[in-house]
């Protein structure tokens, strides 16, 4: 019994451990797209994909956190994650400040992310 939870402790940690790294990830890769399509396309469509970068961060949050609250009881992930990109839709609808193609481009920017946690993961 003790080892067992020991086990679930150590998988635990393991997961926040995996969840920090992936926001960071997904933060530096936010900041490294934003600078580039600043400097080559211009600040409105770089403040575009920060705001879907930020979206995206936030749903990855969102999803580890629901994902955190699985256990036996629960049978399935939470939806709630799911209104953040129905939040930048409609965002990037009612203001023309926002564009949508940057702005969701920029949430799926915790892809790459992802890949990349992943290859860094494999190598270490």
């Amino acid at each position: 019994m003790i080892d067992s939870a020991r086990h679930f402790r150590r998988r635990l940690e393991d997961f926040y451990r995996l969840q920090r790294s992936l926001l960071l990830s997904t933060v530096l890769v936010s900041v490294i797209t934003v600078s580039i399509v600043a400097i080559t396309i211009n600040l409105s469509v770089a403040c575009s994909v920060l705001v879907g970068a930020s979206a995206g961060l936030l749903y990855v949050r969102l999803l580890a956190r629901s994902v955190a609250r699985l256990s036996e009881q629960s049978r399935g992930l939470g939806r709630f994650q799911l209104v953040v990109p129905t939040l930048l839709v409609v965002g990037a609808a009612k203001f023309p400040q926002l564009d949508l193609l940057p702005a969701f481009l920029g949430f799926l920017l915790y892809k790459p992310a992802l890949i990349l946690q992943q290859v860094y993961d494999r190598w270490s």
